[in-house]
């Protein structure tokens, strides 16, 4: 029985087997090869797929014909476990090897995958556009890309979404794109997509990941208001209308956007971002009749249209306005672009140079700093720039800062004046790199007075401005220099802490997205368990701190325990006597920035010094870098004399009186060999040794010396009375630092 069962197995198998390769032959037939080597079954499944592509034959059987040849490759593939496609709806970042060959060609190119996949081609981008010009753009214009596959039927059936969106805010100003995923896959490493089909915001640089699952104009609006910007704008009412027009100091416009909605149409703060290093936004909610009255009858605009002022530097007059019932982007994109500078602009930046110097422009540019005192010299050529007979299509006006664009003034300083502070010069930029230009000589806009149209400087600036323009406009060879320059110093450029803490919140948010939906709930979860454990445990043993304190109270145990066992221990102070024994650790081996305060007392007067040494020293019991000791000066006054003498370099010893000694309070840092002296007769000044003279004459037994200090009426029980002030000062570092080569050996008499 068992050899017919084997039999019967044996026979099986290999019936399988023939099939097997009668199919394969079979497959190998259809792909017209002679083996089934792989390179050799890609190579004519190509050359067939291409021969019988639907856009190239016209055979009648064309369909069939693809059919058979895609099912025979694909037999082919999995009859020897091979990676091949598996099905049209396939995720590709579980098995991305499954979307290309193995000759790195996409199969998406050899076949038509309906008109949804043709709609995303149709807006594709490549890694190299998208890390070149959208991330670049995306600083004054919104990018939305969505990433999709040619065999995703998910990315089909969103088709119709995705187009209803570029339908609602490409008008809007925004701009999108599509990725390939299977073909850009190191776009998703850098955009943080890792599904497909998924949408990308891209603004300001930085990319934010679509991860609602609704795809409406209504909630795209509201994740795009949350990733904007909130210092793109500011809400305006009559209180603050006055300081935000005449912010201009700022080198920016300012735009005032009044309509009667509560919430901001979008279109208006994307052209708010797109010009946010141009234009300062305001916004006023007209519907709100209390705060904007006198906004309202002071500009005279009509409360039930959306209106756009601009400002330059006067304030009182808009230069540009724009009312409708809703104002288009192109309508906001023209009126801004044409009045996006001030009368005065300064040449903050290269793009600000480019915009405001063009080739066929001349520029009248003054030399300042951005301080104000040269306030007045600006709205000198401001007053001179709003009277010129020229053009701004022949001459523009700005200023420059001297202090930050230190390289390009450097390369026009030939033929300048040696402080070409508030001085002008003419450029003409022939091309991105070279500048001609002409300094306007004898002409210095230093002056004291806003009285512009009466001032003698101001008309002589005038005159030589316009002589100087006329010869410069009749022939671009009456220049007299020519540089080669940079770029401008861009000083609207974040600095390097307003960067990391931009990077910081932009990784906050970013994990903040990622922890959505149930992992959310699990990741609060598990944060509220652990706190709750800890609070429980801080509760938990703070009560039993109170149940051994009761316990102690109906003991009638004492109220200093009880404290100690509620609170802790109150540290103590304690007082070293420096002696020979204690010299080495107080002195020459305390821990790094740690200092000793010796106090100087002799037999006679430590009854009354210690004890306000010892209250001085209270308040500082818990400092880890103090020690607080005290030594007798009738048993260390040789090394007292020793170590003040040192200080001044003298090597001699003088005699000291113990009892002049007292009161002498040294802070000694053993690590840095220097030390600081305290003495109530003679104050802490900068000539540290000179008062160190006074203190050793003090100290010595010379009864005629004039010199005894600056306070000779201190008696034995004040002498310690600015100790606690010194220490302040000690820790604050603003105390005379005493330098010493080496500690003097202690000798006990």
């Amino acid at each position: 029985m068992d050899k017919v069962n084997w039999i019967f197995v044996v026979l099986a198998t290999c019936t399988f087997a023939l099939f097997c390769f009668c199919r394969v032959n079979d497959c190998c037939k259809e792909l017209e090869i002679q083996t089934d080597f792989e390179p050799e079954g890609n190579e004519a499944f190509k050359q067939l797929a291409t021969d019988w592509d639907l856009d190239k034959t016209n055979q009648p059987d064309v369909k069939q014909q693809s059919m058979d040849i895609q099912e025979a490759y694909k037999m082919l593939n999995d009859a020897y476990d091979r990676p091949g496609l598996t099905s049209e709806d396939l995720a590709y970042l579980e098995q991305a090897s499954d979307l290309v060959d193995p000759g790195n060609r996409c199969y998406s190119e050899l076949f038509d995958f309906g008109p949804e996949i043709g709609f995303y081609r149709k807006l594709a981008a490549t890694s190299e556009y998208f890390e070149q010009k959208i991330i670049p753009k995306s600083n004054n214009q919104l990018h939305i890309i969505m990433f999709y596959t040619d065999w995703c039927k998910d990315c089909k059936e969103l088709a119709a979404a995705f187009k209803n969106l570029i339908d609602a805010f490409e008008p809007l100003g925004v701009q999108f794109a599509t990725i390939d995923a299977a073909k850009e896959a190191t776009v998703l490493g850098l955009t943080g997509v890792d599904q497909v089909p998924q949408m990308v915001i891209v603004q300001g640089g930085k990319t934010y990941v679509y991860r609602q699952h609704i795809y409406t104009p209504e909630e795209l609006d509201g994740f795009i208001r949350k990733k904007l910007p909130s210092k793109i704008g500011q809400r305006i009412n009559d209180d603050n209308v006055n300081d935000f027009l005449n912010g201009w100091s700022d080198n920016r416009v300012r735009a005032l956007v009044l309509e009667s909605r509560g919430i901001t149409r979008l279109q208006y703060l994307l052209a708010a971002f797109g010009f946010q290093n141009r234009v300062a936004f305001g916004f006023v909610d007209l519907s709100n009749e209390k705060n904007t009255k006198m906004i309202v009858d002071r500009f005279n605009v009509d409360a039930k249209l959306d209106s756009l002022l601009l400002f330059n530097e006067d304030s009182k007059r808009a230069m540009a306005s724009v009312s409708m019932a809703e104002i288009p982007t192109q309508v906001l994109d023209a009126t801004i672009s044409l009045n996006q500078y001030l009368s005065l602009p300064g040449l903050s930046s290269q793009e600000v140079l480019e915009d405001v110097c063009p080739k066929e422009s001349l520029a009248v540019v003054l030399i300042t700093k951005n301080a104000p005192q040269f306030d007045i010299a600006k709205g000198a050529l401001r007053h001179i720039a709003l009277e010129s007979e020229h053009s701004l299509k022949q001459v523009r006006f700005a200023h420059i800062d001297k202090e930050k664009q230190v390289d390009f003034l450097n390369a026009i300083s030939k033929g300048s004046p040696e402080d070409n502070l508030m001085q002008l010069v003419v450029i003409w930029r022939p091309d991105s790199s070279k500048i001609k230009y002409e300094w306007i000589n004898g002409v210095k806009l230093d002056l004291n007075t806003t009285d512009f149209p009466n001032n003698s400087v101001i008309n002589t600036a005038k005159e030589k401005i316009n002589s100087t323009i006329c010869k410069l406009l009749a022939t671009s060879d009456a220049f007299t220099h020519e540089a080669a320059v940079q770029n401008l110093y861009d000083e609207h450029a974040p600095g390097f802490s307003s960067e990391w803490i931009a990077y910081a919140l932009y990784h906050v948010n970013f994990l903040i997205e990622k922890l959505s939906g149930d992992l959310s709930i699990v990741a609060l979860s598990l944060l509220l368990t652990t706190a709750s454990m800890l609070g429980l445990e801080y509760v938990w043993m703070y009560f039993l701190k109170f149940l051994r304190a009761a316990e102690e109270i109906l003991r009638g145990r004492g109220t200093e325990r009880i404290y100690n066992m509620l609170y802790g221990p109150e540290p103590d102070l304690n007082l070293f006597e420096l002696n020979a024994l204690t010299y080495n650790a107080l002195i020459r081996s305390p821990n790094p920035g740690c200092f000793t305060i010796l106090m100087i007392s002799n037999l006679e007067s430590q009854p009354q010094v210690l004890p306000p040494y010892h209250r001085t020293a209270w308040p500082h019991r818990k400092n880890r870098n103090l020690l607080f000791a005290y030594l007798l000066a009738n048993r260390g006054l040789s090394w007292i004399s020793e170590l003040l003498c040192l200080s001044l370099g003298i090597t001699e010893q003088f005699p000291f009186n113990p009892r002049k000694c007292a009161g002498t309070v040294l802070a000694i840092n053993g690590s840095k060999k220097y030390f600081c002296v305290f003495n109530a007769k003679h104050s802490e000044c900068p000539q540290g040794n000179r008062r160190m003279i006074r203190i050793i004459s003090q100290l010595m037994n010379k009864h005629h010396d004039p010199v005894i200090g600056n306070n000779p009426q201190t008696t034995e029980s004040h002498l310690l009375d600015g100790l606690g002030d010194w220490l302040k000062g000690l820790l604050k570092g603003t105390t005379f630092k005493y330098h010493i080569g080496a500690w003097p050996d202690y000798l006990s008499p």
